[in-house]
């Protein structure tokens, strides 16, 4: 019988799976997991700069000094965002890129979720949520 594993393996090992993952299926599309990310924050209403470094604080590595500003500057040049007063929001280019995305990434978590009931995968948020705050997580 194998060993059983801490959950610290298991959570490191399927965040570096979905990473790789998600940086595979969107790198043939032309856009990192980041401004993948940055898309979906901004499909809701505009934001600061600020506000996006906030929001993917948990995806943002301690070593990254420039947050998200490298990767939503290039969102900006490529006419996907918009920025206006220190602002940024998505363009109808943008919208429109992220919706044709969508059905690519939710391909991708169809993969995930395989084999995964709904009420389990519910039950693993929940109880993933939990140890967060547990540790001191207030998000």
């Amino acid at each position: 019988m194998a060993s059983l594993r801490p959950i610290g393996f298991w959570l490191k090992l399927v965040d570096r799976l979905i990473d790789e993952q998600f940086v595979a299926t969107l790198e043939e599309h032309g856009i990192t997991r980041r401004q993948w990310q940055l898309m979906n924050l901004l499909s809701d209403e505009p934001s600061t700069a600020d506000e996006l470094t906030q929001a993917l604080g948990p995806f943002i590595p301690e070593t990254d000094d420039e947050g998200p500003q490298a990767p939503v500057e290039e969102l900006v040049e490529s006419g996907w965002v918009s920025s206006e007063d220190g602002h940024y929001a998505l363009t109808s280019t943008g919208r429109a890129s992220l919706a044709s995305l969508g059905d690519v990434v939710d391909r991708t978590r169809a993969v995930l979720a395989q084999g995964i009931s709904d009420d389990e995968y519910d039950a693993t948020l929940d109880v993933l949520e939990r140890i967060a705050r547990n540790l001191g997580w207030d998000g």
